[in-house]
């Protein structure tokens, strides 16, 4: 008995198997501080788990449809309505077990060998893997920190090509919490007018998660003329702290969702019912505790960049959204530690932070750019001043 090819063809999450390390050193009784993580520390909602608790009671525990209870489905259609001025009707609506099951079953619906799709770089791990487990090719484009961690017009028409499916769209982005204006989504928009074969993949999980006054815009809002190529991904995990009930949900043309609820059928068939219950309260209820939230990672966010670019050596860019930093280290590389090992890259950077500094970060060879590191700020300010002395004693230690 042997693996499949399509398993050979991807790796374990490496920002998974970070969190899974610190919570082995935690339970070893091990001082470390785990920067590692997508997760917000707040807790979900009180109204949010009410409603799962009501949901229980009332005996809402059986299979539900397969991609969405209709109740859901509606509070879904009426988000995208209100937040983003995007009209769909629930048989366009897909209930996916997180937004990692929504790209999945875009990906092994519609892609096959010698199709490619277009990520740009940095990406979110699961990104370029999930387009080869379907058999694609993941076609990297450059969205480095001189293009202020975003994909330009030139780069993404350099990208496509008779084969390409697909672009992944991630604003604001993990791993970089860079978000696209509404002039940068225009021209990106531009472009794919030209290439009237390449669907949209427009991946919005941070869209409540922006701050300094930023305009959130998804692509289908911006241009409506990719509307009919274009799914519009979210999910309740990160603006609801809900990264444990897994609900992600995705809308576009009926026949995509039709495909992906074909697939979904045959493998997790629906999304927890609680959950479902939870994420109609989540998305219809008050939001006005986002408001509250942002101001913290707000002055999270500060409070890392500032400590970060204190470092000699490491240059950290202040990003629109989301609740990470990638500051990069390049001059860093070739330095040497105390030990006498030499910091060769940046897996080499990151291991020494956790087994000297205890504190675990992910590198930046995990998101498709180097030397940098990805840094979640979604812990108290506390944690986070005590990692960037750590982070700052540990380099200042390197020769």
């Amino acid at each position: 008995m042997h693996t499949s090819a399509a398993l050979d063809r991807i790796s374990p999450s490496p920002t998974l198997a970070i969190t899974s390390r610190v919570m082995e050193l935690k339970r070893a009784g091990v001082d470390v501080i785990g920067l590692g993580a997508g997760e917000p520390d707040f807790d979900t909602p009180d109204f949010v788990k009410e409603a799962a608790i009501k949901a229980i009671r009332d005996g809402k525990t059986k299979y539900t449809n397969v991609d969405g209870t209709p109740e859901l489905k509606d509070a879904i259609v009426a988000k995208f309505a209100r937040d983003n001025a995007l009209i769909y009707t629930p048989n366009q609506v897909s209930v996916n077990v997180g937004g990692k099951h929504t790209l999945f079953n875009a990906m092994v619906a519609t892609v096959q060998a010698g199709d490619e799709v277009v990520i740009p770089a940095p990406y979110w791990v699961s990104y370029p893997d999930v387009v080869q487990f379907a058999g694609g090719t993941p076609v990297i484009a450059p969205a480095g920190p001189e293009q202020g961690y975003k994909l330009s017009p030139e780069a993404l028409d350099a990208a496509i090509t008779p084969r390409t499916k697909w672009v992944i769209l991630n604003s604001p982005s993990n791993p970089t919490g860079a978000a696209y204006s509404v002039a940068e989504l225009k021209a990106l928009g531009e472009v794919l007018l030209r290439h009237p074969h390449v669907w949209v993949f427009a991946d919005d999980m941070y869209e409540h998660i922006v701050y300094d006054g930023f305009r959130f815009a998804t692509i289908a809002e911006v241009v409506p003329e990719l509307y009919e190529r274009t799914l519009t991904v979210n999910g309740c995990s990160k603006a609801y702290a809900m990264t444990g009930w897994r609900i992600g949900y995705a809308a576009g043309a009926p026949w995509l969702i039709k495909a992906m609820s074909k697939l979904q059928s045959q493998s997790t068939s629906n999304p927890c019912s609680i959950a479902q219950a939870a994420a109609v309260a989540a998305l219809t209820g008050d939001q006005s505790f986002l408001a509250e939230r942002n101001e913290a990672f707000r002055g999270r966010r500060d409070l890392v960049v500032s400590a970060l670019n204190a470092i000699p050596g490491m240059t950290c860019p202040t990003p629109e959204g989301a609740f990470y930093v990638y500051p990069s280290f390049a001059p860093l590389i070739g330095r040497v530690t105390p030990k006498g090992v030499t910091i060769t890259d940046d897996e080499a950077y990151v291991a020494y932070l956790l087994d000297e500094a205890r504190v675990a970060a992910v590198q930046g060879a995990a998101f498709g750019l180097s030397p940098a590191l990805r840094i979640s700020y979604a812990t108290s300010d506390a944690l986070l001043t005590e990692a960037c002395n750590r982070i700052a004693e540990a380099t200042a230690a390197l020769r």
